[in-house]
């Protein structure tokens, strides 16, 4: 098999949630370019759009839909967008996510739960629902799951988004056992840092030290550098026999100690 099929994606249709943002926004991007037709859901309608209007500029079908991942219903309405539109699901991306730098005395129950609505139960959801249409459909699927280099052991100065990814490497691994047997291998990504709005407010002067003194490859990753693990793991070949597997990209952090 030549590589250009091995990594094929031509037929397939990839679900990217959080597909607004600039990290999913890439590995959307990518998708497309190895051959799948893209949903992207987002809960801002226009960065939806933005980014399926740019991926249908590749030569893609690419739809873009208003969701709210912490709600069911929502969700189950943006399954019903995709199967009217592309007729079947083949890649879940679960990129939803948001993070705090509150100290931990100073979480209010409102943020502790806004953090695990939208970085865990959007996951769970999201798992239940197009997982469903995955395991109905009889032909297998893959779910990626966005983990976190603070997943374990956990980061300082992010504590509810770091119990968060601990919980995504759980659905993930949970997940992969029951899915098995239908064919849908659930896995996750554990980016390391790629500086994004969200996390752009913690990286003081002195965390940056930090970081890079923690990464063998002193530097940031670049949102480009995510898109060959999720192409690797959406593709029905490639990836074939890898369930349950977390993936780092993240410079050798996690390889560090001291």
């Amino acid at each position: 098999m030549s590589e250009d099929a091995l990594f094929s994606l031509a037929g397939q249709v990839a679900v990217v949630i959080g597909g607004g943002g600039v990290l999913a926004g890439a590995m959307a991007t990518g998708l497309a370019q190895a051959g799948a037709d893209i949903a992207i859901l987002d809960v801002f309608a226009e960065a939806a759009e933005a980014r399926a209007t740019a991926i249908a500029a590749l030569g893609r079908q690419a739809i873009g839909v208003q969701c709210d991942a912490t709600s069911k219903a929502d969700l189950e309405k943006a399954l019903d967008r995709v199967l009217q539109r592309f007729g079947h699901v083949d890649t879940l991306i679960n990129a939803a996510g948001v993070n705090s730098a509150t100290p931990f005395f100073e979480i209010t129950e409102q943020e502790w739960q806004r953090i695990l609505d939208i970085n865990l139960k959007s996951v769970f959801l999201a798992c239940q629902v197009f997982g469903k249409v995955m395991v109905d459909a009889g032909h297998g699927g893959s779910i990626i799951n966005i983990s976190s280099a603070s997943s374990g052991p956990p980061l300082s100065k992010v504590f509810t988004y770091s119990v968060t990814k601990g919980g995504v490497n759980q659905i993930t691994q949970f997940l992969a056992r029951e899915l098995a047997p239908y064919n849908v291998r659930v896995n996750a990504i554990r980016p390391g840092f790629f500086p994004a709005e969200q996390n752009r407010k913690i990286l003081t002067e002195d965390r940056v030290a930090s970081i890079m003194g923690h990464t063998p490859m002193k530097r940031f990753g670049e949102s480009s550098e995510l898109v060959g693990a999720a192409v690797y793991l959406a593709s029905p070949r490639a990836s074939s026999f890898v369930t349950g597997a977390i993936i780092s990209v993240d410079g050798g952090y996690t390889a560090m100690s001291i």
